[in-house]
C-alpha cells in the first residue's frame, strides 16, 4: 500500500465542555487508528471557548486558545469547524459564518438543524462545503449514517425511536421503583442525567428535534420540526406504568416518524409498547432506534445516547467522512439529507388529529351499574372498537366500601379525530369524576 503524504486536516473547536474534551481525548488516544482509517492525520489546532483557562487545562500547550469563535472561522488554516456550544442563537450565526468561508462544519446541535436545516444545508449546498451532524441524533449510536448510506436501497416504511436518555431514565425509575413522575425527575437530576432546566427532555422537545431530522433523511423531505406533534412525560401517572405493566405493555416516549398513505406523520408522545418487543427491554439512559425498511424488514440500533465519549465517537466518525471526501467533487459526496438537493420530496406532515392509531384510556368513574354500558356505547357510536378492558380499585379510594373504580380501556386503531370526539362525550359524563387520561399504543409489529 503506497502510503499517504497529504497533509493532516486541520480542525477548530467552538466549546470545549463535556462532548469537547471528549473529542479532543479520543482523537487524541487513538490518533493513529484514525490516520489509519481517514488516510490523513486529523488534528484540532484551534479552540475558542470563553473559558480560556479551563479550556487550555484540557487541550494543553499544543493547541491555540482563543475566546472569540469568529478567530477560529477566520483562520485560513483551519479546514473544519466543529460547533459544540448548542442552542439557536449565535450558533447559526457562526454555522453559516464557517459555510460563508468555505469550511466544512461538524455539529452536534440538533436543536439548531431541526429548525434551521434547510437554511443551512441550502448554504452548504452553494458552497460546496460539507455538514455532518452524526452527534445530533442519539449519541454514539451510528443513526444517521445507516439511514443515508447503509439503507439507501430501501424505501423506509417507518422509524420508531427511544431517543432521549433522561426520559426513559426517568420512566424506568417510575416502573421499577414505584415512584412518581417528580420524585424520579429528582433523582435524574441529582445523578446527571437531567438538567436543572429539564422542560426540553421531559417534555419531549429533544427527541422531537432528532426525530425531525431522522425523519428528513429517511422521506427525503425537508427539516420541519415546527411541524411535530410533540408530549412529554410529565403529566403521567406511576398508576398508569403500572396497568400498563399488567397489560403486558411498557410506557416509553418514542420518537415515531412514518409512511402513511395522506403524507409523513411525524410526533413525540408516550407510547405502550408490548413488553416482548425488544424496544420495551431498553432501560435506563440507553437510546434506540428500529427502522423499517422495505428490503432489509426491521433494524435495530442500540447504545448510549449522550455522554462525552460516546458523543465524541460520533463527532470524529464525521471528521473521518470529511477528511477522506475533503478533495471529492462535492457533487459526489452523499448529500446531507440523503436525497439530491433537486429530488426532495414535498409530501406533507399528517396533522395528529388524522393520524391512525390504538390507544389506552384510564378513567375514574363512580362505581354504579350502567356506567360502562354507557362508556362503550360513546366509542362504539364512533366507530372504535375495543381490545381490553380492565376495572380496578382507584388508588386513592379502595378498600371496603368505595364508591369510585379505575376503568382502563384499550382500543383498536382508530382516528385521532375521532378518539377526541369521544373523549370529548365521555368527560361530561356526570359518572367520570376526573380529566380522562389518554396514552397512545405502538404494537411495532
Amino acid at each position: 500500500m503506497k502510503p499517504t503524504n497529504l497533509s493532516p486536516i486541520r480542525v477548530g473547536l467552538l466549546g470545549i465542555g463535556t462532548v469537547g474534551s471528549g473529542t479532543f481525548n479520543v482523537l487524541l488516544r487513538n490518533q493513529e487508528e484514525i490516520r489509519r482509517r481517514a488516510g490523513r492525520g486529523i488534528e484540532i489546532t484551534m479552540v475558542a471557548d470563553l473559558d480560556v483557562a479551563r479550556a487550555r487545562a484540557v487541550v494543553g500547550d499544543g493547541v491555540r486558545v482563543v475566546d472569540d469563535a469568529r478567530k477560529v472561522i477566520a483562520d485560513p488554516d483551519i479546514d473544519i469547524v466543529v460547533e459544540l456550544i448548542g442552542g439557536y442563537g449565535i450558533a447559526r450565526q457562526l454555522v453559516l459564518e464557517a459555510i460563508e468561508a468555505g469550511k466544512h462544519v461538524v455539529t452536534a446541535n440538533k436543536a439548531l438543524l431541526a429548525v434551521h436545516g434547510t437554511e443551512i444545508f441550502a448554504a452548504a449546498h452553494r458552497k460546496g462545503v460539507m455538514v455532518a451532524f452524526e452527534a445530533a441524533v442519539a449519541g454514539g449510536i451510528p443513526i444517521i449514517k445507516a439511514l443515508r448510506e447503509g439503507l439507501t436501497a430501501n424505501s423506509i416504511q417507518w422509524i420508531v425511536g427511544i431517543i432521549n436518555g433522561t426520559t426513559n431514565f426517568i420512566l424506568s425509575e417510575m416502573r421499577d421503583k414505584a415512584l412518581d413522575f417528580a420524585v424520579a425527575l429528582k433523582q435524574a437530576q441529582q445523578l446527571g442525567y437531567a438538567e436543572a432546566d429539564p422542560t426540553f427532555d421531559i417534555e419531549g422537545v429533544d427527541a422531537a428535534h432528532k426525530v425531525t431530522l431522522m425523519s428528513a433523511i429517511a422521506f427525503g423531505i425537508p427539516v420541519q420540526f415546527d411541524k411535530a406533534y410533540v408530549e412529554g412525560i410529565s403529566q403521567l401517572a406511576a398508576q398508569d406504568i403500572r396497568y400498563a405493566e399488567q397489560l403486558g405493555y411498557r410506557i416509553k416516549l418514542l420518537g415515531i416518524t412514518k409512511r402513511a398513505a395522506n403524507g409523513i406523520e411525524l410526533r413525540v408522545h408516550p407510547s405502550l409498547v408490548p413488553a416482548k418487543r425488544l424496544l420495551a427491554n431498553v432501560e435506563g439512559a440507553m437510546n434506540a432506534v428500529v427502522v423499517q425498511g422495505d428490503a432489509v424488514g426491521a433494524t435495530l440500533y442500540y447504545g448510549k445516547g449522550a455522554g462525552s465519549e460516546p458523543t465524541a465517537s460520533a463527532v470524529i466518525a464525521d471528521l473521518v467522512d470529511i477528511a477522506r471526501l475533503h478533495t471529492a467533487d462535492p457533487e459526489h459526496r452523499v448529500p446531507h439529507l440523503a436525497f439530491q438537493p433537486d429530488a426532495m420530496s414535498d409530501l406533507a406532515i399528517v396533522p395528529m388529529s388524522e393520524v391512525v392509531t390504538s390507544y389506552y384510556l384510564r378513567l375514574k368513574v363512580a362505581d354504579e351499574a350502567g356506567v360502562l354500558a354507557r362508556v362503550t356505547g360513546i366509542l362504539a357510536e364512533a366507530g372504535i372498537s375495543i381490545d381490553a378492558v380492565l376495572q380496578r380499585e382507584a388508588d386513592d379510594v379502595g378498600g371496603e366500601g368505595a364508591t369510585q373504580t379505575d376503568l382502563i380501556i384499550l382500543t383498536h386503531d382508530c382516528v385521532e379525530a375521532k378518539m377526541n370526539q369521544a373523549l370529548a362525550q365521555m368527560q361530561v359524563l356526570p359518572t367520570v369524576l376526573a380529566p380522562i387520561t389518554r396514552i397512545r399504543k405502538e404494537e411495532l409489529a
